[in-house]
């Protein structure tokens, strides 16, 4: 088995270990990498080769699998689609200091990061990033290819649209039962926000409590 971990930048040095922590513990014998798109610098990071986005797709290794350790949601998608219409398939890396609870429902290629928790009765579409203690609450509902920040609160009776980013240690205020707080589609929650109402799509928000971004 190889297992690629396309980008090698800060993110991607971060979760490697995590990676490599997940084979041990579930005794999978697999190669490790990074993959860029293109390599123009070292050949190894942090101990692991890096190998081109050619290079990986076409190693003889028929079993590989992959993961995407870049913010953007856009580029993760584009990419996520490459390498499977490649034949490489997803691998979620979900830290052993994470914490899951019960019925969760969480899509291919997560990155879930340590000190994590994810509660009961979620559901999590594909290439979620949730990053270093974050936590989803009871009877969230997030889209595909998300991404939390550090330390984000994401309180019960949550939707989230596909392509949102909410930045390191905002707060998002419980929905009710039926009738759940909404954030649309490609959304951006500023560091530190806290989101009392719902989120029109592609909007900006920013600040305690939340409100609209005006550009000057």
């Amino acid at each position: 088995m190889l297992i690629g971990l396309v980008g090698c930048g800060g993110f991607g040095r971060e979760i490697m270990p995590e990676l490599v922590r997940i084979l041990r513990q579930k005794n999978i014998v697999a190669t490790v990498v990074f993959v860029e798109t293109q390599v123009s610098g070292s050949r190894v990071v942090n101990g692991y080769p890096v190998l081109s986005e050619a290079e990986f797709l076409s190693h003889t290794d028929s079993d590989k699998h992959f993961n995407i350790a870049i913010a953007n949601s856009k580029i993760r998608e584009v990419l996520a689609m490459r390498f499977a219409a490649n034949g490489a398939k997803p691998f979620s890396i979900q830290s052993p200091a994470a914490h899951f609870y019960d019925a969760n429902e969480i899509g291919d290629g997560s990155i879930i990061c340590a000190g994590s928790v994810v509660s009961s009765n979620v559901k999590i579409g594909r290439f979620f990033h949730c990053n270093f203690i974050s936590y989803v609450a009871h009877d969230c509902v997030i889209g595909d290819f998300v991404t939390f920040a550090p330390n984000v609160t994401c309180n019960g009776n949550v939707e989230i649209g596909d392509h949102a980013y909410i930045g390191a240690g905002a707060l998002l205020k419980n929905g009710i039962p039926g009738k759940p707080l909404r954030i649309g589609a490609g959304v951006i929650i500023g560091m530190g926000a806290v989101v009392t109402k719902d989120v029109p799509a592609g909007e900006t928000w920013i600040g305690n409590p939340a409100r609209l971004m005006v550009k000057t």
